[in-house]
């Protein structure tokens, strides 16, 4: 270009999901990648099915790093929670599949009937700090709630389930002190909990306990003034889009419009000059962090657009339920 020329007009280059895109192919892995032709770019469900077989193990959960907080080939329940979710949004959690995958969830429950956090390894293989392997795990509302939600959000009906339905019931329920991951755990649960009533009801009590024990920052503006829960990395708090995902979620009656519209925006501004959203917990591995971008990258963009709040991206049908 000459000094003299004007510069070229803004393109579509310079919007968000065009820079997220960039992002995604410069650094996700392939199943991020696929993920994102489907959700964006109109691709098939197929590859993304193909991709996420990779993560497979022969006792019907996964492993390998599909969570990038826990490496090695090791099934478990946190890589469960991530391969349910994917499943989910293809519609395609069902079949003889989720039938293994509720076996070995069977097979490998702590005595309540709930799953661990994380399971002791023989080999030892790397894990994140903030998942402390323990010889003798006890169940977790973290993994077990987001597993039993959906799976009965895509009406799937199994022995395994009935005691860990219970089990969130009684956490969530009973539940006085807690922490924003865990929350977002029973959010999970209650989303998709096949007794709606009782779901508004347990929402509504622990809606007021987020607010009263300031576990979501309601004015991002003011984020410095909420010290992190124990445990947590500076800076690594969560904010009412984190709680209320879509719309349609238990958590979204929790905040005014104004708070919702609020955290919508800071989401927005967090968009990096790269093209991807940051990740705020622990950096406790350069492989977990870079892998861990992507996803914080698509899950950015699929909540923006649920709000409609990311211009240029078309709403994307859900998929059917069965009944």
């Amino acid at each position: 270009m000459s000094g003299d020329e004007a510069p070229p007009p803004a393109t579509a280059a310079a919007a968000p999901l065009a820079r997220a895109e960039q992002f995604i192919w410069l650094t996700a892995r392939v199943l991020e990648q696929r993920r994102f032709a489907f959700h964006f770019l109109g691709g098939d469900a197929d590859p993304v099915d193909t991709a996420l077989g990779s993560y497979l193990n022969e006792d019907g959960g996964y492993g390998h790093a599909l969570d990038p907080d826990l490496r090695g080939p090791v099934s478990q329940p946190l890589h469960t929670v991530h391969a349910l979710r994917v499943l989910d949004s293809l519609g395609r959690c069902a079949g003889q599949r989720i039938e293994r995958l509720c076996r070995h969830l069977t097979q490998v429950s702590a005595p309540d009937g709930a799953l661990p956090a994380v399971f002791p390894s023989p080999r030892g293989y790397p894990a994140a700090p903030y998942h402390p392997v323990r010889d003798d795990p006890a169940g977790e509302l973290l993994t077990t709630g987001p597993v039993v939600g959906l799976l009965h959000r895509n009406r799937v009906w199994n022995a395994w389930l009935f005691r860990a339905t219970d089990f969130c019931w009684d956490r969530v329920e009973t539940m006085r002190h807690s922490h924003p991951y865990e929350v977002q755990g029973a959010v999970a649960f209650l989303d998709g909990a096949p007794d709606r009533a009782r779901a508004a009801a347990a929402a509504d009590r622990l809606g007021r306990m987020v607010r009263e024990r300031g576990l979501a920052v309601l004015d991002p503006g003011r984020r410095e003034e909420h010290p992190p829960a124990p445990g947590y990395a500076p800076g690594e708090h969560l904010f009412p889009h984190d709680f209320a995902r879509r719309p349609e979620s238990v958590a979204r009656a929790w905040f005014t419009d104004e708070e919702l519209g609020r955290s919508l925006d800071f989401l927005a501004a967090e968009q990096q000059t790269d093209g991807g959203w940051p990740v705020r917990r622990h950096a406790w591995a350069p492989g977990s962090s870079l892998e861990r971008r992507p996803i914080a990258t698509l899950e950015a963009l699929l909540t923006l657009r649920a709000y409609g709040r990311l211009a240029g991206a078309a709403t994307r049908p859900g998929p059917v339920r069965p009944r």
